[in-house]
């Protein structure tokens, strides 16, 4: 069984950056063990298209414009993830939509596909997150690795 955690986001863009952050921490704090997968994908688009193929999992970690609190996290999955990124605001949210299109169309859709997505605060250019939006992240870097014990990874913590 194989997983993808793939973090979604501009780093020039304030809380846009959230999802290659998570990403970051991820590697920093966790050994992944072998069938897992963390990549920063940043603002790509069809370039990802080749990452989901043959993927049991996929979790995806995004700012997600949805009118909420900053920092509110919503966990979407399935097909409800490309319904997600079409009903709410990100700067690549067509990218994403195509690419999970591409996917479906082409049958390399992952077997499951988990988004955590976190309301921006600030989308103004900076690289730094807003408070709200650094401890949402927080909070998911926690989610991703729950999510993926439950589904038998054994992710280890490196004591930091």
């Amino acid at each position: 069984m194989s997983a993808l955690v793939l973090g979604i986001g501009n780093l020039l863009i304030g809380d846009e950056a959230v999802g290659c952050r998570a990403v970051e921490e991820l590697t920093r704090r966790y050994s992944m063990p072998p069938g897992v997968e963390c990549v920063d994908g940043g603002t790509a688009g069809f370039e990802l298209l080749p990452l989901l193929g043959g993927r049991k999992l996929v979790i995806l970690i995004d700012a997600l414009k949805d009118d909420r609190a900053p920092g509110t996290v919503i966990r979407v999955e399935d097909e409800h993830v490309s319904r997600a990124f079409l009903a709410r605001t990100t700067p690549h949210q067509l990218g994403i939509c195509d690419v999970l299109a591409a996917a479906e169309f082409t049958e390399t859709m992952p077997d499951r596909l988990i988004l955590f997505g976190i309301e921006p605060k600030s989308l103004d250019i900076g690289l730094e997150l807003s408070p709200e939006v650094q401890a949402a992240m927080e909070k998911v870097v926690h989610a991703v690795v729950d999510q993926l014990r439950q589904f038998g990874y054994e992710v280890k913590h490196h004591g930091i």
